[in-house]
């Protein structure tokens, strides 16, 4: 599933044709995707014109005139593409992206002359229209925790949301409620940074009293770190992650644990090999050399 940074590569890519326009017409081609699309939804979003588009976690939200949000969810293989005289300008496409018609499911056709297709083969996607005021008190915003790339988020912060937790520190970072939109490749690579195995307790980020431990005080900026390189590598790409001009994204050639079982680490003078152990069904990847 994409993570933080897939969906901040998207939204970017997006923004310069979706902000300013009105949707013409939008045209749905089945009854919904993972759920059925709200009532009257092709209707509701016609004329209306997109103030903003920001990302919430792994949310897109692109804020309506009407006074109301249009949600959307990328699931595990869902892409826009972009259409159209009006598109925005954008590198040339050298890796097609999503354009078989057979899973081409909603077309938002904007009076810009743009067309943004979405496509998804899986299905497991999501779009929803919800009021914009009081949409952070509204599922599923009201249960997502604090962003790792806004001002709120330093070690502080993460030693307040793991003091005392018996959870592995690796789980407690995937975790939605305490830190929204960090996944399973970016916590693997931000714990290697942090030199902190996957399998320490998160209680070692705070101390007695609840402040942050040397061990926060590295992983905080680490986090930080490793997504905001992601974000400008246009994110991972592992299998369904492109970006809206059909570009791969890069960043999986600068891993240094994630998928890498076997490999000799790349931290210079460790000569640690990187192991792979499985931590609530999901695999986490690291040097036990040099993390501990």
């Amino acid at each position: 599933m994409p993570e933080l940074p897939e969906v901040e590569t998207v939204r970017r890519g997006l923004a310069p044709t979706l902000v300013g326009a009105r949707f013409a017409r939008v045209e749905t081609r089945r009854g919904g995707l993972r759920a059925p699309f709200p009532p009257r939804f092709a209707e509701r979003l016609t004329g209306r014109r997109i103030e903003a588009l920001t990302r919430r976690a792994k949310y897109l939200l692109a804020a309506l005139d009407g006074g109301e949000t249009l949600v959307l969810h990328l699931g595990m293989s869902g892409s826009f593409r972009i259409e159209g005289a009006g598109a925005a300008s954008a590198p040339p496409t050298h890796f097609p992206r999503g354009k078989s018609p057979a899973h081409d499911h909603v077309v938002f056709v904007l009076d810009n002359g743009a067309r943004v297709v979405y496509n998804d083969p899986r299905r497991f996607g999501a779009m929803d229209l919800v009021p914009t005021e009081g949409i952070d008190r509204r599922p599923p915003f009201d249960a997502l925790g604090v962003e790792p790339l806004s001002d709120d988020f330093d070690a502080k912060r993460l030693a307040t949301l793991s003091a005392g937790s018996r959870a592995p520190i690796k789980a407690a970072l995937l975790d939605q409620k305490r830190i929204a939109g960090l996944g399973n490749i970016y916590a693997c690579e931000a714990l290697w940074r942090a030199r902190l195995s996957p399998l320490r307790p998160a209680a070692i980020l705070a101390d007695a009293k609840g402040r942050p431990t040397a061990a926060a005080r590295a992983l905080a900026p680490a986090i930080r770190a490793v997504l905001e390189q992601a974000v400008e590598a246009g994110g991972s790409t592992l299998r369904d992650h492109r970006q809206p001009d059909g570009e791969l994204g890069y960043f999986q050639h600068s891993f240094a644990v994630y998928d890498r079982e076997g490999a000799a680490c790349p931290r210079r003078g460790c000569g640690g090999i990187i192991a792979r152990v499985a931590q609530g069904g999901r695999s986490s990847f690291y040097c036990p050399a040099c993390q501990k």
